[in-house]
């Protein structure tokens, strides 16, 4: 163990509660800030070229993004709660072996989505829900997605091991450098260089190739373990590990994907304005939970780190700062967006059908918003800690277990109405679900703290 992971260990175990995860947050918020900035980026250029079907394309493969980032989080989120243990153990070499074995999967897996998606294209694109007025412009959008799978997937890994080391300034480095040039290049793209929709593609594929590069040199600074060739272990032992800590991730994304293709579809009747309202609304929610997501990005090194220490009351301190601080914020934010929804709708795509139906959608989400808090960092506690049964239950109710069923229970029976409030449903039944569950592991702790 060299001093500077000596120095971690005594700053992760040691420092105050509040102070520490508000310090290893507000990187993780800005990344989370920025990455959906840049999701929204596409949206708002090809929103430009004045076509619903094209806005709508965006949204259709937002899907397969969602399939691509679900499997980059069940390796990188898998790898990095094990890291994060083992770190807080001062078991480096174990450690090390993890993140190797993270990443180089996280990498192949990338390969396979792009040459599979390639190979089926046209299908593809049908199955994620795409009418035929939108198909033209989602297979051209696929496409330049699909060739920079597997630098997504190995960026999301190394963001996710970098800041379950405690280093998230590095991961909001990469991911800031890559989100940057994103946002440059979509215009230059799509209307200099004339390519269109494919143009936005382009340009998040070659931007998340920059962000790989700078991760991959961040991953060899301040400490953190460099990823090495050798130290990829092809063994049931690590990826049994990987499961246990990256299943809840790999439902609640994998689940995401198929909830937007049940949404297109359901959607898909009322036309190409209703796909692209829900697509618009999609991402203002997206950019909205980011700065949540990010402070609980925050304590899940903190919670790794002193759940190894077997330091628990630590872990119980930090879950309450976070679920307080969080329901604040997303109350506010909740207030403003179901306030301002027409106005934040029309940033995006002004077209008076798109507005209304999107409005709507809008301000039936933001009255659930603030279950968020309690939600997202139970499911992110219980996760780190180990617990993966109850973390993926979680993980998959609000987009999954609940979602799929009630858009087209509620579209049978209230129409588009039923799409536009589906989500808040969700969002009140994994709330109601959730509170027993946390409840009984906070119990846990205080017997093991005893």
């Amino acid at each position: 163990m060299d001093e500077k992971q000596e120095q971690k260990f005594q700053k992760m175990t040691q420092e105050p509660v509040g102070r520490l995860i508000l310090e290893l947050a507000v990187p993780c918020i800005i990344s989370m800030l920025v990455t959906a900035f840049y999701n929204m980026a596409d949206t708002f250029f090809v929103g430009l070229l004045h076509s619903d079907s094209a806005t709508g394309a965006v949204g259709v493969v937002f899907s397969m993004m969602n399939i691509i980032q679900a499997f980059s989080f069940f390796f990188g989120q898998g790898s990095g709660n094990y890291i994060s243990r083992e770190l807080g153990k001062q078991h480096y070499e174990e450690a090390s072996n993890m993140a190797a074995t993270g990443f180089f999967s996280a990498f192949g897996m990338g390969v396979i989505i792009c040459v599979l998606g390639q190979i089926f294209l046209e299908p593809l694109a049908v199955l994620l829900g795409s009418t035929p007025t939108i198909l033209p412009y989602a297979k051209a959008y696929l496409q330049g997605i699909l060739y920079g799978a597997p630098f997504i997937s190995a960026s999301l890994v190394l963001n996710n091991q970098l800041r379950f080391q405690g280093s998230a300034f590095y991961g909001m480095i990469g991911i800031t450098s890559g989100a940057v040039l994103n946002i440059i290049l979509d215009p230059l793209f799509i209307f200099t260089f004339g390519m269109g929709v494919a143009g936005a593609a382009w340009a998040t594929s070659f931007s998340q190739f920059v962000s790989f590069c700078v991760l991959l040199i961040c991953s060899t600074k301040g400490g953190n373990l460099r990823i090495r060739f050798s130290n990829f272990r092809f063994r049931w032992f690590y990826y049994s590990m990987i499961i246990k800590g990256g299943l809840p991730s790999l439902g609640r994304q994998g689940l995401a994907s198929i909830a937007t293709i049940c949404l297109n579809q359901a959607a898909g009747p009322y036309g190409d304005a209703a796909i692209a309202a829900m697509s618009v609304v999609q991402r203002i929610t997206m950019f909205g939970a980011s700065a949540m997501i990010g402070f609980g990005q925050g304590f899940q090194p903190f919670c790794g780190f002193n759940y190894g220490a077997r330091l628990y009351e630590r872990v119980k301190q930090g879950f309450w700062f976070c679920v307080k601080w969080a329901a604040i914020f997303l109350a506010a934010l909740a207030t403003l967006g179901f306030l301002f929804a027409p106005s934040l709708i029309a940033i995006f795509r002004d077209s008076p059908e798109v507005i209304s139906l999107g409005a709507t959608a809008l301000r039936f989400q933001c009255v659930t918003f603030v279950t968020h808090s309690w939600i997202v960092m139970s499911n992110m506690m219980l996760q780190t800690t180990g617990k993966t049964v109850p973390a993926t239950f979680l993980a998959m109710a609000r987009q999954g277990i609940f979602f799929i069923p009630l858009v087209w229970i509620f579209s049978a029976a209230f129409g588009f109405l039923g799409v536009q409030m589906t989500q808040a449903a969700s969002d009140l039944l994994t709330f109601l679900c959730c509170i027993p569950i946390q409840v009984k592991f906070l119990r846990e702790l205080d017997r093991e703290s005893a």
